[in-house]
């Protein structure tokens, strides 16, 4: 069953087209690895599947719901760790994580569970605002797994862990499809995501560039002219993307990662 099901997908960003007519499925328990350019519109597609950003036209369903008609559904299935740990700085890890919990409609007993799983049982008195930049991801991350997801978004999620922290996230994503998760991964350290995934997908220009099943000893490829897309169909051009007058009006934004 597709988790994740994107046709011809566009989305502007002010006036800059993010993703220019992307293809993408994604199975239920698969981990897919999206890699490419910075600026390729990687972290753009995760927001568009968090229902963070509308699509200006295409079609796009994600947990069974149409993202055309409601972005929020899917939400409570689904989290999302990026580059902003979402969390409190007033609040302890504890807290922070009974509040994800509260939020998400579990109970505050999932919390234990997963300050084990992430080592963060020591710092549970600890504030957000007094932990380092790996400690802070850690939690990120746990406070996306106490709502226990049926698809997890997750945006550079090795970024600022020491070794013990790269291993722990990395027992977690290959648990993930036993425990009913679906992976969508974001990463530029590709022998590492590589070693994970089932499949990677390289993004270009706003569209898939080519799928392939990763090869962890393999050094990024450069894009091929003659390549499939995420759907097993030939990839082709771009299409041009015409700016309404109404779009056309929306304020500018930072141009994605």
């Amino acid at each position: 069953m597709s988790v994740v099901c994107l046709r011809s997908v566009v989305c502007l960003l002010g006036r800059f087209p993010a993703l220019t007519g992307l293809d993408l499925t994604v199975d239920e328990g698969e981990i897919l690895l999206l890699s490419g350019p910075n600026g390729a519109g990687k972290t753009t597609l995760l927001r568009v599947l968090a229902g963070l950003l509308p699509i200006h036209s295409g079609t796009a369903e994600v947990l069974g719901y149409d993202l055309t008609q409601d972005r929020r559904g899917a939400r409570r299935s689904l989290a999302l760790v990026g580059h902003d740990t979402g969390c409190y700085d007033d609040l302890t890890v504890i807290e922070n994580l009974r509040f994800a919990a509260r939020a998400s409609g579990r109970s505050a007993d999932a919390v234990a569970p997963v300050l084990e799983r992430l080592g963060l049982t020591r710092l549970g008195g600890v504030t957000h605002a007094r932990l380092s930049a790996g400690q802070r991801r850690r939690l990120s991350l746990a406070a996306a797994l106490v709502r226990d997801p049926s698809l997890l978004l997750l945006d550079e999620p090795h970024a600022g862990l020491d070794a013990d922290g790269r291993e722990t996230l990395d027992a977690v994503l290959a648990a993930a499809p036993g425990e009913g998760r679906t992976v969508v991964l974001v990463s530029h350290e590709l022998e590492r995501a590589r070693a994970l995934a089932h499949r990677e997908v390289v993004i270009t220009g706003g569209r898939v560039q080519s799928a392939a099943v990763p090869d962890a000893s393999e050094p990024a490829a450069a894009a091929s002219a003659d390549v499939t897309d995420a759907t097993g169909s030939a990839a082709t051009p771009a299409p041009r993307v015409t700016l309404s007058a109404d779009v056309s009006e929306s304020p500018d934004v930072t141009v994605p990662r």
